[in-house]
């Protein structure tokens, strides 16, 4: 079946050159170019059929520089995008090329979601092949045009994203400033608000990797204020008692915290990557290998 699929796609790939590079008279070049394009679709289309994802991704890119020759724009966009789904399958590399492509053209014709949309699958694209760096800056982009089209709840994924791979690049203020921003933001929206406190508890976690034992006290009170219902909450305590354990630099009673959240509110892998960090921060303060806690350079 695949390769009977692969087979077919070959053929209208090779009819689709053929008829672009076929005689035309003066005033018909136009509909040459949209034959060609209509047998490249079946070409990518019958190279996906058989799983041939870097023959459908070059056919769905050729058929993406037809339809702009057409000026059809929005079918070029669209023929960019499928294509990198299929580079996505191999080469991510080459995918971030065309989404790259259907970015330009959705920003020129002022669809800005669907741009932002694009920007995103960017930017997932390079996280899913470790480039943290890269994948910050197109989730970056991609809060900026969500939250231009007033997508407040795209927007602000996309920031929590930056704030993930911040905290683990070790930029702790930057990530631990973005949940606080999150966090106040949801206060205001009767969807959001129940989402606050765990903002709140990841703007916490990142300032424990890194604050002075004094800011940590003003960021707890300034969480607080942000969120009236955070005060007397699961996440606030395990914060306080985090504080007061990194302060006494008591591992046992850190332990003890984490385990007692935990057990009701069961902790996902990035709270626990960071409070591991945490917990090493404490054992250097044990050893006396903390410098002060001033600054992430210092930190571990």
């Amino acid at each position: 079946m695949a390769a009977d699929s692969i087979a077919r796609g070959d053929e209208f790939f090779d009819k689709a050159q053929k008829k672009l590079k076929s005689f035309s008279f003066f005033g018909l070049a136009g509909n040459k170019t949209e034959e060609a394009a209509e047998l490249m679709e079946k070409a990518a289309n019958y190279y996906k059929l058989g799983k041939a994802w870097k023959e459908a991704a070059e056919a769905y890119r050729q058929l993406a520089d037809l339809h702009i020759k057409q000026d059809s724009k929005h079918d070029a966009a669209s023929a960019y995008v499928e294509g990198a789904k299929c580079a996505m399958k191999l080469a991510p590399g080459e995918a971030v090329g065309l989404l790259q492509r259907a970015v330009e053209i959705y920003t020129d014709m002022g669809r800005l979601n669907m741009a932002a949309r694009q920007l995103r699958d960017i930017a997932e694209a390079q996280e899913k092949q470790g480039l943290k760096e890269e994948a910050i800056q197109f989730y970056n982009q991609a809060a900026d045009l969500f939250a231009t089209e007033n997508s407040t709840s795209d927007a602000n994924k996309a920031r929590i994203k930056v704030a993930e791979l911040s905290a683990d690049l070790e930029r702790y203020a930057a990530a631990e400033e973005i949940y606080a921003d999150v966090a106040r933001a949801c206060t205001e929206n009767n969807l959001l608000k129940f989402s606050a406190k765990g903002y709140l508890l990841q703007a916490g976690i990142c300032a424990l990797c890194y604050a002075a034992d004094d800011d940590l006290q003003v960021k707890l009170e300034q969480y607080r204020d942000a969120d009236l219902q955070f005060a007397g909450s699961r996440e606030a305590g395990l914060l306080e008692q985090c504080v007061e354990a990194l302060a006494a630099a008591d591992e046992k009673a850190f332990a003890t915290a984490v385990a007692e959240f935990d057990a009701l509110t069961r902790l996902d892998a990035w709270k626990t990557a960071m409070l591991l960090r945490v917990k090493r921060r404490l054992q250097a303060r044990q050893a006396g290998e903390e410098a002060g806690g001033n600054s992430e350079d210092e930190l571990l």
